[in-house]
């Protein structure tokens, strides 16, 4: 218990310390955040999300310096702008208190908890001092840093994954009515944080369900059905009544909806797969080279699953549960991330659609720096010099969290780096490698299982 307090109060004064740095220009907040904080102040001052008045009014101008555009259609002849009501109601009371810097403070405690969280969840996998250390490097890696007092929902989202997955693995252990009211009530939140954060969501929630029926567990399987049920349908009720429609997305305009999509929107978003972690701008392995661990992690996991390791270790049998469920769900943000995000490119910092993954994707770095300890080290320290680099340019030099022009770590040999989206060689190069990769490692496999199968030795 020290060690976490230890941990959230470093994490903590860390997040606290961002809070002041600007997004552009001469504002703290961009994109959605000035949004989501004029909604908060809607709620506390008019008890409704309707943003007509605060627009005319304009009173948004004490915290931001420019005029605010509205976002969305009228529905219902009300501006409830389609970026939802549940965040702005996690908000609203901080807002009340002390106003956007009380909303910092609240999203930094927040963000802090969720790699708490996050150590906790490693800790299935690897010692604790492996757990914390992999914990605090990725939570002090700059995409985090720049996003934890941003006032937009991912590390909140994150925490209730983090929590989520740890109370499901909790469950899978001793199935507690608590534990599965607790899992089920994390994972329903998840909708009105943001319908991108579900499909992560959903595969913690299968998850405990498999294994609630594997040990017959008929009423706790009911909470959490039950959970789950009247979650949805107060999202779908109250949503029809705000925004005309099942989801917040419904009062956005003609063209921003997921809807208005096509299958070649999607193949074309296919190369964001690899330019999640290797563009020069948005590339998270640019921002947090900590973040390659995670990789080293999944192949421990495949390596140990392929050699049933668990059946000579037993022990292995949990870290492998656990460590399978972590990689399940990062998986399923990633694919959020590259095939329903609108776009890698906005007023937001690198790495945004990622993050509510982050705190789950620690397990599997962790257990790539326990097996690599020196590389592992190398690739914390480095991560830790961007976070300062990073952060001492915008102290010292001034520029803005979003479209950052840092070039920490790399200074001028960032170039090398390829940039998607652009038709540059270096993006197709990439995407060449990273596929002839793949198909070596396949056929490897597919080889030694082969003779495996055979007697021979492999």
């Amino acid at each position: 218990m020290r060690r976490a307090a230890a941990l959230w109060l470093v994490l903590f004064a860390a997040y606290a310390a961002t809070i002041g740095l600007p997004a552009f220009g001469s504002s703290q907040f961009g994109g959605d955040e000035p949004h989501h904080l004029l909604t908060a102040e809607s709620i506390v001052s008019d008890r409704d999300i309707d943003l007509r008045d605060e627009y005319a009014a304009r009173v948004y101008r004490d915290w931001y310096p420019y005029v605010l555009e509205r976002h969305g259609r009228l529905t219902n002849g009300q501006a409830n702008e389609p970026h939802g009501a549940g965040f702005p109601l996690l908000i609203a009371p901080a807002y009340a208190i002390g106003g956007p810097l009380a909303v910092q403070l609240l999203l930094a405690a927040i963000s802090a908890l969720a790699f708490v969280l996050a150590a906790l969840l490693a800790r299935r996998v690897v010692p604790e001092s492996w757990a914390a250390g992999a914990a605090l490097a990725c939570g002090l890696s700059p995409p985090v840093l720049a996003s934890a007092t941003a006032v937009s929902p991912e590390l909140t989202a994150a925490a209730l994954l983090a929590a989520a997955a740890l109370l499901a693995l909790k469950v899978r252990e001793l199935p507690r009515i608590r534990r599965v009211a607790g899992a089920s009530v994390a994972i329903g939140m998840l909708p009105w944080l943001g319908l991108q954060f579900s499909v992560a969501g959903l595969v913690v929630g299968l998850a405990m369900f498999r294994w609630l029926r594997r040990r017959a567990r008929g009423f706790a399987m009911l909470v959490e059905i039950e959970v789950l049920l009247f979650s949805g349908v107060m999202f779908v009720t109250i949503n029809d009544q705000l925004f005309d429609g099942f989801t917040p997305a419904a009062a956005a305009i003609d063209g921003d909806r997921l809807g208005d999509l096509g299958a070649h929107d999607y193949l074309e978003r296919a190369p964001r797969l690899v330019g999640l972690w290797l563009d020069r701008t948005y590339g998270v392995l640019r921002w947090a080279p900590v973040v390659a661990l995670a990789f080293y992690g999944l192949w421990l996991l495949w390596r140990s699953r392929r050699d049933h390791i668990a059946r000579a270790l037993p022990e292995r049998g949990e870290v492998d549960v656990a460590a399978m469920l972590c990689a399940l769900v990062c998986g399923a943000q990633v694919l959020v991330a590259a095939f329903i995000a609108p776009t890698m490119f906005g007023f937001f910092f690198p790495g945004r659609y990622l993050l509510a993954a982050a705190p789950v994707a620690v397990a599997l770095v962790a257990w790539g720096l326990r097996q690599a300890p020196r590389v592992g080290a190398l690739l914390c320290a480095l991560t830790f010099a961007t976070s300062v680099w990073w952060y001492a340019e915008l102290r010292i030099d001034g520029g803005g969290t979003v479209g950052p022009t840092s070039r920490a770590p790399l200074g001028p040999l960032d170039e090398g780096l390829p940039l998607f989206g652009t038709g540059s060689a270096g993006a197709a190069v990439a995407l060449v490698a990273v596929a002839g990769g793949l198909l070596v490692l396949a056929a490897w496999e597919w080889r030694r299982r082969r003779d495996r199968i055979a007697g021979l030795p492999g």
